[in-house]
C-alpha cells in the first residue's frame, strides 16, 4: 500500500459554508468536519467516495470557462459526477442552485456552474465500463 492518498479536493470560495452547502445537497454527503473558514463534507455512514472541502478565500477569483482571453483566470479544474438519469439529474442541479453553461461540448455531459461559479459536470455513462472523461 502506498504511504500517501489523496483524501479530499479543496474549492476556494467567497463563502465555504455556502458553497459545502450546495455540494451536500447536489451529492447527498454530509458534513465530517468543519471551521470557520473550512468544511469538509464526504458520503454518508460508511460509503467510500472522495471528499469534498471548501475553504473561504477573501481574494476569490471565479474561473472562467470555457477559456476566453490570455491572462484572465481559467478552469484549473472540474468535478465530473457520473449520473444514471441525465435529464432528471440536470433539473436537480438547477434546482439546487446551479447554472447552466452556454457551451455544452457533448451530448452525454452537461457542464454547470456551481454558486461560486466552479465549472463541474454531470455525465451519463453509454457504454459498459465508460469512465469519466
Amino acid at each position: 500500500m502506498s504511504p500517501t492518498r489523496l483524501s479530499t479536493v479543496v474549492l476556494d470560495a467567497y463563502d465555504a459554508h455556502e458553497l459545502a452547502d450546495f455540494y451536500q445537497r447536489l451529492l447527498g454527503y454530509v458534513v465530517r468536519a468543519e471551521e470557520p473558514d473550512w468544511v469538509l463534507i464526504g458520503p454518508p455512514g460508511d460509503a467510500t467516495g472522495t471528499g469534498l472541502s471548501f475553504q473561504t478565500e477573501p481574494a476569490y477569483v471565479p474561473p472562467l470557462w470555457p477559456t476566453r482571453n490570455p491572462g484572465e483566470q481559467q478552469m484549473m479544474m472540474h468535478l465530473d459526477i457520473e449520473v444514471d438519469d441525465l435529464e432528471a439529474e440536470t433539473a436537480r442541479a438547477l434546482a439546487e442552485g446551479a447554472r447552466l453553461a452556454e457551451y455544452q461540448p457533448q451530448d452525454d455531459v452537461r457542464v454547470f456552474f456551481d454558486p461560486a461559479g466552479h465549472p463541474f459536470c454531470l455525465w451519463i455513462s453509454r457504454r459498459p465500463g465508460a469512465t469519466a472523461r
